[in-house]
């Protein structure tokens, strides 16, 4: 049996679907993580907005984490209009209310509030494995490392098999390899990625885009440090199909990941400091 095979009993699925005894147990665990009197190692934030389907299984797999060192958990609201802040409160997680929309704006909100010494980006569609958030701490422990980053995979459904989807994953994460040599910043996903805290206030998100501010926040830590890319499967998230390319169909997420990756060739033999904002990423005034 998958070890996220019992959180699907939280995700995906009308809160109101969810049993009382998991709120309950979600709730007790999460005790363990509101020592305000303790200064937490880490912190963990989620951002979420209209993420009811999905919070409770997130977080469940959250209180679920083993480690041997405080941890704080923190979500962050992002103009949430569903029943996600209704559910933070029956659970009983610290949260706080960002009503900018946009995800660098959530983001820089949680790095404004975490107290712990490194600080673990989550997103509230995502579950964590049981070490990933000790995989995470112990390789950022290494002084030379001040940024961790892992992968990724799907949860299998009707329109993406299981076999479908890890050939898949398996030669999207070969090419991350091959980018990761020269590019590290475009492996990043900000479901999957931790940094030394105050590095990461030194440098702040970008708050003008609609996507990529977890690549630039990873560039703007390669001036002080070395990035580290985790493979291993103890810090590999499970993620909805949401963020899949090419529409609901395997073969054409597959197909268009591959002619991307031909377009993009050219990026794993170079490298590059600073990257441009396009228009249809930048985030307008008036929607923010």
């Amino acid at each position: 049996m998958a070890w996220y095979s019992k959180y699907l009993a939280a995700f995906e699925r009308p809160y109101q679907d969810v049993s009382n005894e998991i709120k309950k147990e979600i709730a007790d665990k999460m005790l363990r993580f509101r020592q305000d009197d303790t200064t937490p190692v880490c912190s963990v934030v989620a951002i979420a907005h209209n993420e009811e389907k999905h919070i409770l299984g997130c977080l469940w797999s959250l209180v679920d984490n083993i480690c041997d060192f405080p941890v704080e958990i923190i979500v962050v609201s992002n103009n949430s209009t569903d029943a996600t802040e209704q559910l933070l409160n029956e659970v009983g997680v610290l949260w706080y209310s960002e009503e900018k929309k946009g995800p660098g704006f959530a983001r820089q909100c949680g790095l404004n509030h975490a107290r712990g010494k490194y600080h673990i980006c989550i997103d509230s569609d995502t579950l964590y494995p049981p070490y990933y958030v000790a995989t995470h701490v112990k390789h950022l422990d290494k002084g030379s490392i001040v940024c961790t980053y892992g992968l990724w995979s799907f949860l299998p459904d009707a329109h993406h098999s299981k076999s479908g989807l890890f050939f898949y994953e398996l030669l999207r994460d070969f090419y991350l390899s091959l980018q990761n040599i020269n590019r590290p910043e475009l492996c990043v996903r900000g479901m999957v990625l931790a940094f030394r805290t105050d590095i990461g206030r030194k440098i702040g998100y970008n708050t003008s885009i609609l996507r990529g501010e977890d690549g630039m926040m990873a560039l703007g830590l390669k001036q002080y440090g070395k990035l580290k890319f985790l493979k291993s499967r103890k810090a590999r998230a499970i993620t909805c199909n949401g963020t899949l390319d090419g529409g609901g169909n395997l073969a054409r997420n597959a197909w268009s990941r591959f002619k991307k990756g031909i377009r993009n060739m050219k990026l794993l033999f170079t490298t590059q400091s600073k990257y441009d904002d396009r228009d249809y990423n930048v985030i307008k005034k008036d929607e923010r």
